[in-house]
């Protein structure tokens, strides 16, 4: 009959001394305190392998591992053997799985989404989709192993998005991160994707048209613009009397190259990848865009060219001349002019659409080629190429005259109105 082990006190392990030799203080059920000549005491287990060998196991070195933990680990290797499972090899597999989530945190894996995707995307945008994820969600979950990122701590960091005011970016930050789990499953770094779980705990944005005046507040508008142009730099006039003439999208204007532009032939062509149609791949038949100036329009890019003819783009960035400008010279001039939450970018398409229809009598399908909406109909596309490029041309020479009618009439007014008083 073996004998009965007496479990050890913490008064025991506390005052064990070094010896020459090291000696062992058994604790019970195979666990022993070692202790060492150096004076270092390490907590071990003997146990039998399935295969009727001995093995030891460590649980670590008092103080750092008291007797009440040492018993914990004891417990918890007693259980994994009880159930056919050896606690060493258990213990491998759980630091290999503490290495992978190490090195699988969610910024780790964002990381390599987002270098896995620059390729399709515009720089800018590559470049904006990372500074937004490093502001708004490696600081708060960048650390956590993505497979541990479930859906109220993910629930947290949009909510903290939304308390800013920024309802439309938390919604944004929330489809990045999407991708990003995404990604992780695909890769076999996570298992599920906590996002579509949120539908409904997050605030849903208010939809509308974007901002635009309509026809009947044109004339105030273009006084206003005459008058403030003086203190405008010279691109952002330019910048925002092309969006006035030819009302493409706003990033259709401001990322142009001029390689698109052919002064001899008086061509403007939009390329279809640039096109809003072509970033979201329903462009099957890759259409690009003729841009129909009118005379006014080629007077503005000649006057342009003299100014940054040498850059790659119409509009270069202020800070690198290699990179486009961005639509915060509009936005910031139509503020000036008092149009905030009246008047943006896009509202000049909006505006546009009103006034030929309305005023200039123009049929919808001519407009709605002018703005780039692409019918889906292979034989309507073949139509836009083949009859409403003439009648584009036409109705884009009338609506710059219509515009200098307006802004003469409003100027001879305002001349009226001084003489008056």
């Amino acid at each position: 009959m073996p004998r009965r082990v007496l479990p050890l006190t913490d008064i025991q392990v506390r005052h064990a001394k070094p010896q020459p030799k090291r000696y062992k203080l058994a604790d019970g059920a195979g666990m022993y305190l070692e202790v060492n000549p150096t004076g270092s005491k390490i907590w071990r287990m003997n146990y039998q392998q399935a295969n009727g060998k001995q093995n030891c196991l460590s649980f670590g070195a008092y103080p750092a591992v008291s007797l009440a933990l040492a018993r914990e680990r004891r417990a918890k290797a007693k259980h994994l053997l009880a159930i056919g499972k050896d606690p060493a090899q258990a213990r491998r597999l759980e630091k290999l799985q503490s290495a992978m989530d190490a090195s699988h945190t969610f910024e780790n894996v964002a990381r390599d989404w987002h270098a896995n995707k620059a390729d399709s995307w515009k720089d800018n945008t590559a470049k904006n989709v990372l500074h937004r994820l490093e502001k708004d969600v490696f600081p708060l979950i960048g650390k956590f192993p993505i497979s541990e990122v479930k859906a109220p701590l993910m629930l947290d960091v949009l909510r903290r998005i939304e308390k800013r005011g920024a309802v439309e970016m938390a919604r944004r930050c929330g489809q990045f991160c999407g991708q990003v789990f995404r990604y992780a499953i695909a890769t076999g770094q996570a298992e599920f994707d906590p996002i579509p779980s949120l539908r409904g705990a997050l605030k849903v944005r208010a939809r509308g048209h974007h901002a635009a005046i309509t026809p009947d507040e044109l004339p105030e508008f273009l006084r206003l613009l005459t008058k403030h142009e003086y203190s405008m730099m010279m691109q952002t006039r330019i910048m925002i009397r092309l969006m006035l003439l030819v009302f493409v999208r706003t990033s259709e204007l401001t990322e142009t190259p001029w390689s698109e532009i052919d002064f001899d032939k008086q061509v403007w062509i939009i390329k279809w990848h640039r096109m809003k149609m072509g970033k979201r791949k329903i462009n099957p038949r890759r259409v690009d865009h003729h841009v129909h100036l009118p005379r006014q329009g080629w007077e503005l890019l000649r006057e342009l060219h003299s100014h940054t003819g040498g850059n790659e783009y119409l509009f270069p960035n202020r800070n690198d001349h290699s990179r486009p400008t961005s639509n915060w010279a509009i936005l910031a001039a139509l503020k000036r002019m008092g149009y905030t939450g009246r008047m943006t970018g896009h509202g000049f398409r909006s505006l546009a659409m009103g006034v030929l229809k309305e005023r200039l009598g123009y049929r919808h399908e001519v407009v709605d080629r002018q703005l780039a909406h692409l019918s889906g109909d292979i034989y309507g596309e073949a139509y836009d190429r083949a009859m409403f490029l003439d009648e584009r041309k036409k109705m884009m020479q009338d609506y710059a005259d219509y515009l200098d009618q307006i802004a003469q009439k409003a100027a001879d007014a305002e001349r009226t109105t001084k003489i008056h008083t």
